[in-house]
């Protein structure tokens, strides 16, 4: 009998005159974590979509233990053993918990046509207390939980009814530490039951330590499938890559002095419920980090910072004297904010790429006559689009149609084209290869060496080390601890302070 669990034959697909998927071929196996890499706008993604029937299949097969499939959604996907935990939100606003895990196979609980929800109530808060995480209430609306939680929720909705194939696209970047433990902890199960995690991420360390097998795409077309233990990190990205990638990553210097010049002062900031009493100074030409679990409240800093923040008491003060209470204050004032959250709060997805990164400059972009021409505006989202390496057709392009790290690209271009002073980016390499994580790291690096001031929120720990001047660390919704630039300082410094 064949452990060939898929196979992926002469898989292609198109939008407009892109060539998102070329010719792909390869088989995975039963009982394996099959890890696809490659940069962002590769082709994972658009692949794995297929599949699982968010997309249709352009072209070639997908067979499953040796029947073809062709789902034309992810219930039918879901019918025939495929499921998928998609890199952005994949629960729906507006249900239960319980709605959500079982959403698309409510019959389940369908009789003489009513549905009981009692029923649908019961079942959802055994599978939660079986998967550990009680703590969620099946009944309670989705609204109620924060963006890990939901994350949480999709591991029950996409793996509870034992499915042959599950695709994790992206995932592990929405989760702490904590989350990805327990991500972790049900792709061992899923493989050990005999079958199979195609395992998507943009973690190279994480990819050869969790996988099994790895195949490379780059730019639509199938390099190579290698195993996992008889590759290293290098080996990885040249395959990506195409080429040996060099150049600095992280910073280098280590005993520069920070200006003492203060550009952002921050007394007493609290949001009931999340953030409690929170003080800090931001310098002239300082990369300052927060970090700490995913429940510690740095995310909500950046949004209070910005004016984002709902019933936010306390202060957020420039060094002339203007106080930062809402968003338009913030953007006038030349401060900048990506959130964590990016479908939902950076972009708009239904809107061109120009539009997106126009957005946060068309005061600028007025004529003598205070009106927007179009040439200007293409000829400026142009700039900023074609400076991050967004991989499209055009700036027309809706941004829903792009990769996540590309949409990644021009939430950072829109304000880079802003040329704001003062940067909150929350999760700033959420979702983005090697390459472009490398790219960002030396963007930041030139910006703060320009004068620049950058407060960057991240749940990876290395870059937190790698490129800030302070950390500051949050547990519990306060500050629990502050370390400064060291070549000393590991991993383990910053744990300490946030358990």
């Amino acid at each position: 009998m064949s452990d060939v669990r898929l196979q992926i034959k002469n898989v292609s697909k198109t939008f407009g005159i892109t060539k998102a998927v070329q010719d792909v071929s390869f088989d995975v196996m039963k009982g394996e974590v099959h890890a696809l890499i490659g940069e962002n706008g590769s082709g994972k993604s658009t692949l794995t979509n297929m599949l699982t029937g968010i997309y249709t299949i352009g072209g070639g097969t997908f067979i499953l233990d040796g029947k073809e499939v062709r789902p034309k959604n992810q219930v039918e996907a879901n019918n025939e053993g495929i499921s998928i935990i998609v890199q952005e939100l994949g629960t729906l606003s507006g249900l239960t918990v319980a709605e959500n895990i079982f959403l698309g196979h409510e019959d389940m609980f369908v009789k003489a046509g009513v549905k009981n929800t009692n029923a649908m109530n019961r079942k959802a808060t055994e599978l939660l207390e079986q998967y550990g995480f009680g703590r969620i209430k099946a009944a309670a609306m989705i609204d109620d939980y924060n963006f890990e939680d939901r994350k949480l929720i999709e591991i029950v909705k996409a793996t509870y009814f034992n499915p042959k194939v599950v695709v994790i696209d992206e995932t592990t970047t929405a989760l702490s530490q904590e989350g990805r433990e327990v991500l972790y902890k049900h792709m061992n199960r899923i493989r050990s039951e005999g079958n199979t995690v195609i395992f998507i991420s943009h973690d190279l360390p994480e990819v050869l330590a969790k996988s099994d097998s790895i195949t490379v795409l780059r730019d639509g077309v199938y390099i190579d499938t290698v195993k996992s233990a008889e590759v290293t990190e290098d080996d990885l990205k040249k395959l990506m890559v195409g080429r040996e990638v060099s150049g600095a990553y992280y910073r280098a210097d280590y005993d520069e002095e920070v200006s003492d010049e203060v550009v952002l002062s921050v007394k007493g900031v609290t949001v009931p419920g999340q953030i409690k009493d929170v003080s800090f100074e931001l310098h002239k030409g300082e990369i300052l980090g927060f970090g700490g679990l995913s429940e510690s409240g740095m995310h909500e800093v950046g949004k209070a910072i910005f004016g984002a923040s709902f019933d936010r008491q306390g202060e957020v003060r420039l060094a002339d004297g203007t106080e930062i209470n809402d968003i338009p204050t913030a953007i006038k004032s030349s401060i900048a904010y990506t959130s964590k959250n990016r479908d939902t709060e950076s972009v708009v997805m239904n809107q061109g790429i120009g539009d997106n990164i126009c957005l946060p400059s068309l005061d600028s972009l007025l004529n003598g006559f205070k009106l927007l021409t179009k040439k200007k505006m293409r000829e400026f989202s142009n700039k900023y689009a074609e400076e991050m390496s967004v991989k499209m057709v055009n700036v027309d392009q809706f941004v829903s149609d792009l990769s996540g790290g590309n949409k990644q690209k021009v939430v950072l271009a829109r304000w880079i084209g802003r040329d704001a002073d003062i940067l909150v980016l929350d999760s700033p390499t959420r979702g983005i290869d090697i390459k472009v994580k490398q790219d960002i790291y030396q963007l930041m690096d030139r910006m703060r060496k320009s004068g620049k001031s950058i407060i960057m929120i991240s749940e990876e720990l290395m870059e937190l080390i790698g490129m800030c001047d302070r950390i500051i660390i949050m547990k519990d919704g306060e500050i629990s601890g502050e370390l400064s630039r060291s070549r000393d300082m590991d991993e383990n410094s910053l744990i300490a302070k946030m358990v």
